[in-house]
């Protein structure tokens, strides 16, 4: 029996994956922007709605690129992640140091250690579950 390409029409994932990349766009687009506003409320879109945002879409983008992992497994494996990521901040080598002095390292690695970040984390991780297990059973 002849393989189907995960990019082929005929794919049972291909309009799950479509639709999952339809919504990383725009979650991309509104997660960035919100490390660079400027107006009322920014310390709250700077430093917490991006990470509730990231977490959704770090979700979504192993959704789309792994489809058949259960939505569970990847929203935990995305939490635990960035908690992981998130107490690294409290290590402050040189070499991290540099990189976090980036604009990718500090959208990436973070610039410093905050517990509040964890609620952003988790708030993130079950709204991108909730999303990703409604888009998998909406599309099928």
């Amino acid at each position: 029996m002849k393989k189907i390409s995960l990019f082929n029409r005929a794919h049972p994932f291909f309009n799950y994956r479509v639709a999952l990349l339809l919504t990383i766009i725009p979650v991309l687009i509104i997660g960035l922007s919100s490390e660079f506003y400027s107006g009322p409320g920014r310390e709250f879109f700077n430093d917490y709605f991006g990470d509730f945002l990231y977490q959704i879409f770090l979700i979504l983008l192993i959704s789309f690129i792994f489809p058949q992992i259960d939505p569970s497994k990847t929203a935990l494996g995305v939490f635990i992640f960035n908690c992981i990521v998130e107490f690294s901040q409290l290590w402050r080598p040189a070499f991290l140091q540099a990189i976090r002095a980036t604009l990718f390292g500090r959208l990436f690695l973070g610039s410093g250690f905050s517990w509040e970040d964890f609620i952003g984390y988790f708030l993130g991780c079950t709204l991108g579950w909730v999303l990703v297990v409604w888009l998998k059973q909406k599309i099928r």
